[in-house]
């Protein structure tokens, strides 16, 4: 290609890279394909098999960003890699396995050679951690991710489903002591899931971090009145590793219904996920979704959220389905977007609007 040539549409809009994060300046595809759905690990969960074809396949249809984590199957792991987890437990020739596991310094080094293994690579891009756990230090972890990025074995830092204070403080030390500081995060967030809200948002924006949210399609409870009917006939079932039922409650019915109407009303055919990713897609920017899925027509239909756009009232009456609590202090100082009571009496003011999220 000719360096004075404008670069030629991509076969998806999976090929139309975004900027991370205000604090990462690496450009990814807006969706992430979780590496969860690839082998046969967790199906006995509800979430499938996939074989080597399969697999090839869903990877061949444009999947450029995908994450992972240390206990996935052999040969699943990709560039966006994770630790905390104890992926060396099923291993009976470990005696002693109680630093395979946490935050620890051993733990991140054994999960970091491991993955670098696997993946046949030099480095990686992001590495997360996964969880926290309540009991190693923040000099401890902040210094040891510095020192893998110094070695040039990581590129940037994310952290996974841990307090936002935990990362806010592990971000300040970074900054007071020249170290890297967490650029991304990972987090349970969904329309049917708002808890998110409450401090991890507000936290990202203040930090200039990214976030990826799982969970998006709700553990696969996002489906139409006719998919939950099919499903029963043909046995097919659903995800059960976060609980022993894979059907609807009556909220999630009620907003499954909510969800119709807006795919009916945004003209992207019929499927319901497409919506639920574009929600998440327009309420605060870099927002990254963490999609899974073991077949290409899945990935088909997500990739329809970025052709979506959606309103300010479309959002409104989506969320009305579903009761939310923003919780204290937002309920009595607000959220930031507009001036409260206090201030509003003093003088008529414009409020300088936020960043906002990249839409079609």
């Amino acid at each position: 290609m000719s360096l004075f040539q404008v670069a030629s549409d991509p076969p998806t809009k999976l090929g139309i890279y975004r900027v991370l994060s205000s604090r990462a300046g690496v450009r990814v595809s807006p969706l992430v394909l979780s590496a969860m759905s690839v082998g046969d690990k967790w199906e006995a969960h509800g979430l499938g098999s996939m074989n080597k074809e399969s697999s090839f396949k869903l990877l061949d249809a444009e999947a450029r960003n995908m994450r992972s984590a240390g206990h996935c199957d052999e040969g699943t792991e990709a560039i966006p890699s994770q630790y905390t987890t104890n992926f060396k437990r099923g291993n009976d020739a470990i005696v002693q396995k109680v630093n395979y596991i946490g935050n620890n310094t051993k733990s991140m080094h054994v999960s970091m050679e491991a993955s670098l293994k696997k993946l046949r690579t030099s480095y990686i891009d992001i590495l997360y951690v996964n969880w926290w756990d309540y009991e190693m230090s923040i000099p401890e972890i902040m210094d040891s991710l510095h020192n893998l990025v110094v070695a040039q074995k990581v590129l940037y830092l994310g952290v996974s489903d841990t307090p936002a204070w935990v990362v806010s403080q592990a971000n300040q030390y970074a900054v007071d002591h020249g170290k890297t500081p967490f650029v991304v995060y990972q987090g349970k967030w969904s329309i049917l899931e708002r808890s998110f809200e409450h401090e991890i948002i507000p936290m990202a924006r203040s930090l200039g971090m990214a976030l990826s949210p799982w969970s998006v399609l709700g553990q696969g409870k996002l489906r139409t009145d006719e998919e939950e009917e099919h499903r029963k006939e043909m046995g097919e079932k659903g995800c059960l590793v976060w609980g022993p039922s894979w059907e609807r409650t009556e909220v999630e019915v009620k907003v499954c219904r909510a969800l119709e109407k807006v795919v009916a009303e945004v003209g992207v055919g019929s499927n319901i996920t497409a919506v639920a990713i574009a929600y998440v897609m327009h309420k605060t920017p870099y927002v990254f979704p963490i999609i899974g899925g073991r077949k290409v027509e899945h990935l088909e239909v997500n990739l329809k959220a970025l052709d979506i756009s959606l309103s300010k009232e479309q959002i409104e009456y989506l969320e009305s389905t579903i009761l939310f609590d923003p919780g204290f202090p937002t309920t009595m100082i607000g959220d930031g977007s507009s001036y409260r009571i206090l201030l509003a009496s003093a003088a008529k003011m414009a409020k300088q609007p936020g960043l906002q999220p990249i839409t079609p």
